[in-house]
């Protein structure tokens, strides 16, 4: 393991969070920011943290973490944006503080490679984690929170859980929440032929849920969703009847099987609805999956006779089950993590030279145009052809005495004394330095 020591300035990279290994269900549905006004909501953050601070926010059905790379020490950072979900969520900090996780800069950058690695993940090998980190860094740099060390931050971040996928089998056969989800029904229901099975929503987890039902052998399948077409589009490839929600309470007893998974903000199906579809089935079982955040499902709903209820947290024994499966990969992801994470440390180190490296150049191109211009008065008559040629020479000399030292600053500002080689670099031509190493 290594230790990374911050170098521009008092600048952190910090992440706060809480996920499914330290929080129940209940709250994570409670501590939901809504996607559809999240450009806002980072706009809100950003003007907490003050100038010059960055900030992306992962909401995934199982996660909720919040990143930035900002001008306050970590514990400044994890206090505000402590206080900041306490206001976006209507919580109060002593609901839910407890539950939540604090990395700063080595800890965050390894933190995010391993969740992109799926590492992280209720199951491990899972793909969607990757779309979703895709999507943070999108809504994020189309709100303009983003700046150059958070937005490779995360492109590395992508880069590592790509690697880990294409390098070990840890995506090996089906890994998701939706497969886990299926495989809990298949234990229970035994037998899927002949089986009606009714997808709420229609979004990336559900299409995977609906394809592993049909695999298996389900032939009667219903689609829903608030628009008709989106259900269409997806019923249409597995020969499935496409029906808008609202109409759901009407169709629920048809359903044998019933997973859903919305973005809806309130619940969509009630005990009574339950009680009713029970009642018309002539007390036939239902197996319900809830595997929304918030849940879609009444939770009382589990206590009518003959509905066998589940949710996220039902799926962890399954998801236990997978860890086994793919323990031999863990170890060759995690050294993939650690791999990208010291990359990402030396780009991001290498960043303390810039500055310095441009005002050399500056420095010595001044001096270069300044001798050139005194030469050049000198030689009255000469040709514009042979200005040129001289002026393109002054430009070489500079540049090929600059590359050696510049090579050499760039390698060794990740060193033990790389304050003081910028320093004395800064002091040797005359450009601004700070006080001293």
């Amino acid at each position: 393991m290594f230790a990374y020591n911050r170098v521009t300035g008092n600048m952190t990279i910090a992440i706060t969070g809480l996920s499914h290994h330290t929080s129940p269900l209940a709250l994570r549905e409670q501590m939901v920011l809504k996607s559809d006004g999240m450009a806002d909501t980072l706009g809100r953050l950003k003007a907490r943290l003050g100038a010059g601070s960055s900030v992306a926010i992962l909401p995934t059905c199982n996660r909720l973490e919040i990143y930035v790379h900002a001008p306050h020490p970590p514990e400044t950072l994890h206090r505000q944006i402590t206080m900041f979900l306490e206001e976006e969520t209507g919580l109060s900090e002593s609901v839910f503080s407890r539950f939540l996780y604090h990395h700063a800069d080595t800890g965050a950058v390894q933190h995010l490679f391993r969740v992109a690695a799926s590492l992280d993940s209720l199951i491990v090998g899972e793909n969607e984690i990757m779309g979703q980190i895709q999507q943070a860094y999108d809504v994020a740099r189309e709100a303009g929170t983003l700046d150059k060390v958070l937005g490779v931050l995360f492109q590395r971040a992508l880069k590592c859980g790509k690697r880990a996928r294409t390098d070990t089998r840890i995506s090996a056969g089906k890994v998701s929440v939706a497969s886990v989800a299926v495989d809990l029904a298949e234990s229970i229901v035994k037998d899927f032929r002949g089986k009606t099975v009714m997808i709420v929503g229609a979004g990336k987890i559900s299409e995977l849920a609906l394809r592993n039902f049909v695999e298996r052998g389900v032939r009667q399948v219903m689609v829903l969703n608030r628009t008709v077409e989106r259900a269409r589009s997806l019923a249409v490839n597995y020969q499935g009847e496409a029906l808008v929600l609202d109409a759901l309470p009407c169709h629920l007893h048809r359903a044998d099987i019933v997973i859903s998974s919305t973005g809806a903000s309130e619940v969509i199906l009630r005990t009574s609805d339950f009680e009713r579809a029970i009642s018309r089935r002539g007390s036939n079982p239902m197996f319900v999956m809830d595997i929304a955040v918030p849940r879609d499902i009444e939770r009382e709903a589990a206590g009518v006779e003959n509905v066998f209820c589940y949710d996220l947290d039902d799926l962890q024994e399954g998801a236990e089950l997978n860890l086994r499966r793919r323990q031999g990969e863990i170890s060759a992801c995690t050294a993939i993590v650690q791999k990208e994470a010291e990359s990402f440390f030396d780009w991001h180190q290498k960043l303390h030279a810039e500055p310095v490296i441009v005002d050399i150049t500056r420095r010595c191109h001044e001096i270069r145009e300044r001798e050139l211009n005194r030469t050049l008065k000198k030689l009255n008559g000469v040709g514009p052809n042979v200005r040129h040629e001289v002026e393109c020479l002054s430009r070489r000399i500079i540049n090929t005495l600059l590359q050696q030292p510049i090579s050499c600053m760039k390698e060794e500002v990740t060193g033990e004394y790389k304050d003081m080689l910028l320093y004395f670099a800064q002091r040797m031509l005359g450009t601004p330095s700070p006080e001293g190493p």
